[in-house]
């Protein structure tokens, strides 16, 4: 009823108004020179489309709109460009494309002064400003300010791909997609930076690679004021806010934030591993991590800090190494409040917390709370080593590993203490020797409530309770609870000593013997007791020492109950118990210990084998070497 009496009301006023100049819509007010124009604007407010398609019964308020549109059933395309000779099916879109070729933008922005070569874009453009979204979605509550992207989302939910490639069959759900496509196959990239002169397969690739240089990011969110050089990461960003996950997976309906990761995702529970790499086999799930991994073979790192230079092989760990400068960390726990500059990271700490450990080995079933370390522990099955040192060939489980390795070569130590300027090689021990400063005990064991500066001291604490000893040396099955036990205790049967004192070149077995014997050429004492000042160069001897002061003496005698302040004392009262006895070949005097007849046997020999770095002296036993050392010293004090 309302459209015939529009349509009626149209012919009346066209009949009192023809000799008029202008004719004008009721409606909108919009003006026309001729009657027959304001008769077809008319049917768009009617919403009359009097002319439909036989073959698909579309309407069309127009007749030539419906002229044109049997061309896309026929796909006649009466009109050629005269430059370029490409064909269209309607005269106005070649018009349009005409101006492609003369660079002619006749419409412009009356807000910002953008010009545009076609009026319908012109129309588009303004919603930008107007923020208009008339087109709505019926299956959900999104919304488009254009007309054919509410039909491409449509497709989401049908789950419609009408365009499929002629060379794989691979389908999509937008034409321009299936194009895009097609460059893959011919590898077309007809698109190049002028500045760097990269090439890419999309213009809108182009333009977004353009803000790399320019640093431009004109997509900023309304929440937290971060802005996006992309307007997709800045709708992904805002489901951080919503926690909106729109992608589940329909096999075990883990829901997602990115279609990307949900893709991802299902290659989990097919374990297709696509893509592999050429040179050592290495199979991928993802053409990125394939692409990602053969830098580790040609060593490429593309991405590099503007701040230090330093260069990175990923641009995720580019982002992440920026945040060292900034200090920025926006993410904390919500348990002990610890900031973090990564969310994973806050992920993995979260587990700190509940003792969650998602990811277990499929051979000894050992659980992790980190990916990452499951796939360090499985190469102990495997026995993979992949990395390897330039310098000595010498293989490692684990990069990092490698590259504290390489700093035993370069003798680099790009780590100090602000506290006491101790030098480190790796930044967990410069953090881990700040605890002894603080005296920051992170780490408590649940059975006795024992703390810890370290979690593996915690680790290897708790095995006292367990008894667990996991380390056995295969020569004498010897258990350790821990791993550096095992490796020490090897050197027992190999005879190793691979660390050399640099003044003397005597050779030990462990590092930690090393730095306490450069304490006799230095004559330093670090540790010092509280109560007499007496100073000592090893810890071992300072808690020895107190035992003097609180008359202390906690091992006791299990045949006649005597009682001592140490436990080497025990073992040497022990053997008198015994009659364990080691008798000189020369002069038949018996000793309990043998250390003490080697000793012994030196007077026999006259083998002085402890000499004396500032004299030359030489001495048979090292504590009378020691005691000498002492008459140096005075010397230079006095």
């Amino acid at each position: 009823m309302y459209v015939e009496a529009i349509v009626n009301h149209t012919n009346e006023q066209a009949e009192t108004i023809t000799k008029r100049k202008h004719f004008s819509c009721e409606v909108c007010g919009k003006l026309f020179s001729q009657r027959r124009p304001l008769i077809h604007h008319f049917r768009t407010h009617a919403k009359q489309k009097l002319y439909s398609c036989d073959d698909c019964n579309k309407g069309f308020s127009r007749k030539h709109q419906l002229k044109d549109h049997y061309r896309t059933h026929t796909n006649e395309k009466p009109y050629s460009c005269d430059v370029c000779h490409k064909q269209f099916s309607q005269k106005s879109i070649l018009k349009d494309h005409c101006r492609s070729h003369t660079n002619e933008k006749p419409y412009s922005c009356d807000v910002c002064l953008k010009k545009f070569s076609h009026k319908g874009t012109l129309k588009v453009h303004y919603r930008i400003h107007t923020k208009e979204k008339p087109y709505s979605c019926d299956a959900c509550p999104k919304v488009f300010s254009l007309k054919h992207n509410l039909y491409e989302h449509y497709r989401i939910h049908t789950k419609e791909k009408p365009y499929s490639c002629d060379v794989c069959h691979k389908e999509f759900s937008r034409k321009n997609n299936l194009n895009d496509h097609y460059k893959t196959h011919t590898n077309e990239k007809p698109y190049s930076c002028n500045l760097c002169q990269k090439e890419f397969i999309q213009k809108k690739s182009l333009n977004v690679h353009y803000r790399s240089h320019t640093n431009e990011k004109p997509y900023s969110c309304d929440v937290c004021h971060k802005e996006f050089s992309q307007k997709i990461n800045l709708n992904m960003h805002y489901r951080t806010h919503t926690n909106e996950k729109p992608y589940s997976c329909d096999v075990c309906y883990k829901q997602f934030s990115r279609k990307e990761n949900l893709n991802v995702h299902y290659l989990s529970h097919t374990n297709l591993k696509p893509y592999s790499c050429d040179l050592c086999h290495k199979q991928f799930s993802q053409k990125e991590g394939l692409n990602v991994h053969y830098r580790t073979h040609t060593r490429e790192k593309p991405y590099s800090c503007e701040i230090c230079q330093k260069q990175f092989s990923q641009k995720r760990i580019l982002k992440e190494h920026y945040k060292t400068h900034t200090n920025e960390k926006p993410y904390s726990c919500n348990v002990c409040h610890k900031q973090f500059s990564h969310k994973s990271s806050l992920n993995v700490h979260h587990r700190t917390h509940t003792n969650e450990k998602p990811y277990s080995c499929d051979v000894c079933h050992k659980e992790f709370s980190r990916k990452c370390h499951l796939n360090e522990h499985c190469r102990i099955h495997t026995n993979e080593k992949p990395h390897s040192c330039d310098l000595c060939h010498k293989e490692f489980f684990l990069k990092r590993n490698l590259f504290r390795h390489y700093l035993i070569h370069s003798n680099e130590r790009p780590y100090s203490c602000d506290v006491c300027h101790k030098e480190f090689s790796q930044k967990g021990s410069l953090n881990n020797h700040f605890r002894t400063h603080t005296n920051e005990k992170p780490f408590s064991c649940r059975e006795c409530h024992k703390e810890f500066s370290r979690k593996s001291h915690l680790d290897e604490h708790y095995r006292t309770h367990t008894n667990k000893r996991p380390y056995s040396c295969n020569l004498c099955h010897k258990t350790f609870f821990q791993k550096s036990h095992l490796k020490v205790h090897h050197r027992t049967h190999t005879k190793e000593k691979p660390f050399s004192c640099d003044l003397c070149s005597k050779e030990f077995s462990q590092r930690s013997h090393l730095n306490v014997h450069y304490r006799i050429h230095t004559n330093e004492k670090p540790y010092s007791c509280d109560i007499c000042g007496k100073e000592f160069s090893q810890r071992s001897n300072l808690n020895r020492h107190y035992l003097v002061h609180t008359d202390e003496k906690p091992y006791s005698c299990d045949v006649c109950n005597k009682r001592f302040s140490q436990k080497g004392h025990l073992n040497l009262h022990t053997r008198t118990h015994r009659n364990d006895k080691h008798t000189c070949d020369i002069c038949n005097i018996e000793f309990s210990r043998k250390v003490d007849l080697n000793t012994h046997f030196r007077a026999h020999t006259n083998k002085r084998t402890y000499s004396c770095d500032v004299c030359c002296r030489k001495f048979s036993q090292r504590w009378y070497l020691n005691r000498h050392m002492t008459s140096h010293s005075k010397d230079k004090t006095s």
